[in-house]
């Protein structure tokens, strides 16, 4: 068992960094249920093999795999990509996974959540619900459970004392019933060692678990620089949603009391439209690796203008785009299935 902190991460002098700080690795794990993925299961495994090569090719990568299916993810993944064998029901390793911090004097740590599958929508998960304790005693990390029941992909950091996250997800009832958004925001202040949040409204739609994560709708690009979602599909109430969590933005200041400049990326709407039954259509959810960034493509038109404006965010990154139609079916991206561990 990982060792337990006698005071929150904040008190003790933790912090959550930002996703373009340095990392020593990113995690992944490997999707293995049929029960979940049906027959397109090959398909997924060869689309996340595609994703840890790609991360691979700037940092190490280690894909945690059950007991059963190790062997198998080593050899779909090749020789660049480490595994370790863990207990697991899926591969959203972003939401399970802890969320790893640094102190200045060079100690590591981290905070995790209570995973309850997505506020019970998936509740056979008893495995993930532990991923996060059984990864740290695997590295020797103390560990501290956060009071609330939240996932990964429902918070962005500035790595400067700012958090990013969402009404719709963090304060659902399914998730953090009687709590006040004072006490949710008191709680990810200490868990991530940030001194400020930032509430968008988030988004409910049919199909989406998540109940509105902020890494499918908006992150920091760099502190007080934020890239949103947007939609001119005039056929589509989600504009509306859209234009609501960019007002948020607006009127928000951060940490450090600075207004925030928001650079706008359009979603991959067409990829909806053609009925394909893709439930994550975000560009935003794209990992940031040592010197490149791993960003999903749909085969869509938006693919390249979508590209083109990470490149602008990130000049000094090597892009690399990954189709992700065969992970997306699973409601989720590529910032879903990693997680980063700094070094």
């Amino acid at each position: 068992m990982p060792e337990r902190f006698a005071a929150s991460p904040r008190e003790a002098g933790f912090r959550m960094p930002a996703e373009w700080e340095r990392h020593a690795r990113c995690w992944m794990a490997w999707p293995e249920r049929e029960d979940l993925w049906g027959e397109r299961l090959p398909e997924t495994q060869r689309a996340y093999a595609r994703v840890a090569q790609a991360i691979a090719s700037f940092e190490p990568v280690t894909l945690v795999a059950s007991p059963d299916a190790v062997a198998e993810a080593a050899q779909r993944c090749g020789p660049g990509v480490d595994t370790l064998a863990l207990p697991i029901d899926d591969a959203w390793l972003r939401d399970t996974g802890p969320a790893f911090l640094v102190r200045d004097d060079g100690a590591r740590a981290a905070s995790a959540w209570h995973f309850n599958g997505w506020g019970g929508s998936f509740p056979q998960c008893e495995r993930d619900a532990k991923v996060a304790e059984r990864l740290c005693a695997h590295l020797g990390l103390p560990l501290r459970r956060a009071h609330l029941r939240l996932e990964g992909g429902a918070i962005s950091v500035d790595g400067a004392g700012t958090i990013l996250t969402t009404e719709s997800c963090a304060l659902h009832p399914n998730r953090n019933p009687g709590m006040s958004r004072r006490e949710v925001e008191r709680e990810l202040c200490h868990a991530l060692g940030a001194e400020k949040v930032i509430w968008l409204p988030g988004e409910l739609s049919e199909g989406d678990c998540t109940d509105g994560h902020v890494d499918g709708l908006a992150c920091f690009v760099r502190p007080g620089v934020v890239l949103s979602e947007t939609l001119t599909d005039p056929d589509s109430e989600r504009s509306a949603i859209l234009r609501e969590n960019r007002r948020a933005l607006q009127r928000a200041t951060d940490a450090r009391g600075r207004r925030l400049e928001i650079i706008e990326l359009e979603d991959a709407w067409q990829a909806e439209k053609r009925g394909d039954g893709y439930y994550c259509i975000s560009y935003v959810n794209f990992y940031l690796a040592n010197g490149g960034v791993v960003m999903p493509a749909y085969d869509a038109p938006g693919d390249e203008p979508a590209r083109r404006i990470v490149e602008r965010a990130f000049p000094d990154r090597q892009v690399v785009q990954i189709d992700v139609r065969d992970i997306a079916i699973g409601g989720g991206g590529i910032h879903c299935i990693t997680q980063q561990q700094p070094a």
